[in-house]
Order: structure tokens, then C-alpha cells, then sequence
């Protein structure tokens, strides 16, 4: 285990990078956001490209009673004098990190083109990107998923800064597609390394399809299955809830053993925290911890009766809920008043990195602990920066409504591969220390799991300190 304090500091990213994105069959141009009185006619006009091409690239407007509405997100495709054909291209809508920056600080980029698909991948010093993932704005799946690709794209571009030549392919991979169809298409098994897919029935194909072609395939979200056991070509970060439920209860049981602890009922029906709060309890049982029961309820002469003055007390909540929170923060402060000296800390979830902005003085007032893989810090110089940066180059926020946020462990995620990558080749098997990267959210730390893939095994606690600052203690 080691413990390192999280210092922050400021990086502003300064260029801006267009999102582009390939559907399965057609070669995306951009993504218009529409503006105020925008038509269908203007958009098609502004790009050069006919009406009826604009509808085809956007099914949805077929629909009867389509009205284009204010901030909708528009697929504009390359006329037909345009277009690159299927088959003509290694890298369709890629992203060429051998471009040159323009005098105005933007970059230009090119299409690489080669006639057919080669034999062996080329060893020129250009890492090759491809995105998987469903590219719409159709759902919230492909909404989250073009805010984690344009994350992606940031990262690109501070990676070239940094002298890095990548080149990037991104096709749309919608839950209703066959995957197999996208694997047809030319350039793909030479690219060095995939993000995706999101939907568990791909993982397998893909995964094949990976192996077969010395591929690097990092699955980035929750799936099902256990193909990275058999297949070496897998990275896969998400661990499930049983795996984080367990490595929580391990460090609470090391980071309190002199702690009593107090579980809170806060009576939400809707909670999924009763497991994880069934388990810890579970296992103060066997090694013979006392702890007390209370309501958050309870009147405030009999919840003070659960707290010990001799100890130090350690609170944990059975949910996540804000409202609740607030009002296990309100009965604290009330026993502050009655019951001055106690010394009170609060182990956690990952959701309450959403209340930040609200609650960060309770936070560090009650020495809050956060068990998590990964950590939002809304406040940091550099988050601050990036969503200044994310904002400035698509239009709009990141979503609040999200944890952790999709832009930034789309740059985590590419920026911890790609570096890795470049240093070890392929050397390279997800270890922190080979990446070499500082997150800005999303830690990973990879573990091979027998002789399959691997895993990523990040844990760590997130402790706000009553001096106001914050530690990080990663196990």
C-alpha cells in the first residue's frame, strides 16, 4: 500500500480538436450542434452537401413529426464528390498525428489513404487508434459515449503536442449492429489498439478478432462475462460490484481497527448500499467488533448513545442518497453542539464525489473516506482546465449528471495506453508505473488474470482531511 497526497497543477490544453465519427457505412464529415432557427436547408447549405444526403446521414428525420430543435447534434456527411469510398481507405475520418499546427494554433488534418489492406501492420512510429462504440445521438448509451470519444480526441491532441503520432478510426457500433461488419473494414487489423465495445455480446467477436490480429482491446466499461480470463489481448477496466464491495470491506477493516463504528439507517427503500453495509457488518461479527445500530430518526438523546467518547467513530451510511447525507450531517451537528470532543469520520461512496460543491466543508469537517476506483475532484486546477478546455472546444458542459464524467476517462483511458504504448511497445501490460501518467480522474493499475488478459485492480481511498486538503491511499 502507499499514501500520496494529490497536488494539483494547472494545465491549460490549448488547441482545439473536431469531432468526427464514422458510422458503419457512411464517413462522417462532423457534428453539427444545431443553433437557434437553424433548418435543415441552412445546415445543408452551410456544408455543401444536398438535403437529402443530410437526412440519410440522419435517420431520425424521417420520422413523421420531426421538428429540428436548438442543441440537437446533427451527422453532416461528405458530399458525394466528397465521399472516400469503402475499400479505398486504411484510415477513414482518422485523426493524423503528423499534422502540422497552423499559425491560428489549430490542427489540420489529413486522411491517409492506401489501396488495399496490408499483411503486416506498419512499424512507421504512428501508434493506430480504433473506437468501437455506439457514436449517436440517439440514446444516452451513444450520447455518454461521444462525450467519452471527445475526451479521447483532447488526449490525441495533447499527445501530439507532446510529440506522440497516433492516427485514430472511430465507427459508430450501435446496440442492434453486428460488429463482425465492422471488422471487415479496411485498415482495422492494422491498428495497434481498440477501445470497446459496450455491449457484452461483442466483447467475444471483437476479442477474436483481436487476438487473431495482435490487437490490444481495452473494454472500457461494465460488461458481462469473463473473456478477459482466456484472451491476452484484453484489457479490461471495470470490476464488479462484488470485487469493490470486498476490497472496501478490506479497507475499512485495515484503515479503522481502533475505530467504533456506528451504522446509520437512513430508511431509503430504494438504496442498493445494503449489501455492502451487510457484508462489513458480517465480517465485524467474526472477528468480534462491536459496533451500534442507529436511525438517522432516532431523537437526538438516543442517537447520541451511539457514539463512543472514549473512541474514535467511524459512520457508514446504507445509502448514497444527497438528501439523506444532508440530513445525517444536520444530526451530526447537532451532537457537535451537545457533545463537543467527539471525534467522528464517515466512510463513504463513490457518489457522493457528485456533492462536492454543496457539502466539501462537511466533507473535510467529518473526515469523510471514499472508497473508489477512480476520483473526481471538481475543484482541482486541472479538472477546472480540462472542463474550461471541453467546453470551449464542443459548445457545451460535460454532463453533471454523470460519475465519473465521460470526457475525462475517455482522456485518462487514452492517454494512460498511448503512453504506455509508445515507452514499452509491446512491453506494455498496464501497469501504473509503465504508463507513467498522472490521472486526472481515473486511476488504472492492471493485473493479469491467470494466463488471459488483465484487469484493472485500482483501489483507493479518497480521505478529505480536516485541514482542508486530501489524501489519496492506494492500495
Amino acid at each position: 500500500m502507499k499514501k500520496q497526497i494529490l497536488h494539483y497543477t494547472f494545465i491549460l490544453l490549448a488547441l482545439l480538436f473536431a469531432l468526427q465519427v464514422e458510422a458503419q457505412t457512411t464517413k462522417w464529415r462532423d457534428i453539427h450542434k444545431v443553433k437557434k432557427s437553424e433548418t435543415i436547408f441552412g445546415i445543408a447549405k452551410e456544408y455543401g452537401i444536398s438535403i437529402q444526403e443530410l437526412i440519410n446521414a440522419n435517420p431520425e428525420m424521417k420520422k413523421p413529426g420531426y421538428e429540428l430543435k436548438k442543441g440537437d447534434w446533427v451527422f453532416v456527411p461528405f458530399s458525394k464528390g466528397d465521399d472516400v469510398k469503402v475499400g479505398q481507405t486504411n484510415q477513414t475520418n482518422q485523426t493524423s498525428q503528423t499534422n502540422q499546427t497552423s499559425q491560428t494554433g489549430q490542427t489540420s488534418q489529413t486522411l491517409q489513404t492506401s489501396q488495399t489492406v496490408q499483411a503486416k501492420k506498419p512499424h512507421d512510429g504512428i501508434i493506430r487508434i480504433g473506437v468501437m462504440l455506439p457514436l449517436h445521438n440517439e440514446n444516452g448509451d451513444g450520447t455518454r459515449m461521444i462525450e467519452y470519444y471527445r475526451g479521447m480526441l483532447l488526449a490525441v491532441n495533447q499527445l501530439s503536442q507532446e510529440g506522440v503520432k497516433t492516427e485514430v478510426s472511430a465507427w459508430n457500433v450501435p446496440i442492434d449492429a453486428d460488429i463482425r461488419t465492422t471488422l471487415l473494414k479496411d485498415g482495422v487489423s492494422n491498428l495497434d489498439i481498440v477501445f470497446g465495445p459496450l455491449y457484452s455480446n461483442m466483447v467475444k467477436p471483437l476479442g477474436d478478432f483481436c487476438r487473431s490480429n495482435d490487437i490490444r482491446m481495452v473494454i472500457p466499461f461494465s460488461i458481462t462475462g469473463n473473456d478477459v480470463a482466456e484472451n491476452p489481448q484484453i484489457f479490461q477496466v471495470y470490476q464488479s460490484p462484488e470485487e469493490l464491495n470486498g476490497k472496501a470491506i478490506a479497507a475499512f477493516m485495515e484503515r479503522f481497527p481502533n475505530h467504533h463504528p456506528i451504522f446509520i439507517n437512513c430508511n431509503d427503500d430504494t438504496s442498493d448500499k445494503g449489501a455492502f453495509t451487510a457484508e462489513l457488518r458480517k465480517r465485524l461479527d467474526v472477528v468480534k467488533r462491536k459496533y451500534n445500530l442507529t436511525n438517522v430518526n432516532t431523537p437526538q438523546v438516543d442517537f447520541a448513545k451511539a457514539f463512543s467518547s472514549k473512541q474514535p467513530n467511524v459512520i457508514v451510511l446504507n445509502t448514497a442518497k444527497s438528501p439523506k447525507l444532508n440530513q445525517v450531517f444536520a444530526k451530526l451537528d447537532s451532537l457537535g453542539q451537545t457533545h463537543p470532543g467527539l471525534a467522528i469520520s464517515m466512510y463513504g461512496y463513490n457518489e457522493w464525489f457528485m456533492y462536492q460543491r454543496h457539502d466539501l466543508a462537511q466533507f473535510f469537517k467529518y473526515g469523510v473516506y471514499i472508497p473508489t476506483t477512480y476520483y473526481y475532484n471538481a475543484v482541482a486546477d486541472r479538472t477546472e482546465a480540462f472542463e474550461k478546455l471541453y467546453k470551449d472546444t464542443y459548445g457545451e458542459p460535460m454532463k453533471a449528471d454523470a460519475l465519473p464524467r465521460f470526457a475525462l476517462t475517455g482522456y485518462d483511458h487514452t492517454m494512460f495506453f498511448i503512453r504506455g504504448i509508445r515507452l514499452y511497445g509491446s512491453q506494455f501490460v498496464g501497469t501504473a508505473a509503465q504508463a507513467g501518467y498522472k490521472p486526472l480522474q481515473t486511476r488504472l493499475n492492471f493485473s493479469r488474470v491467470g494466463q488471459g488478459g488483465y484487469k484493472n485492480s485500482n483501489f483507493q481511498l479518497v480521505h478529505f482531511l480536516p485541514n482542508q486538503t486530501m489524501e489519496a491511499v492506494t492500495y
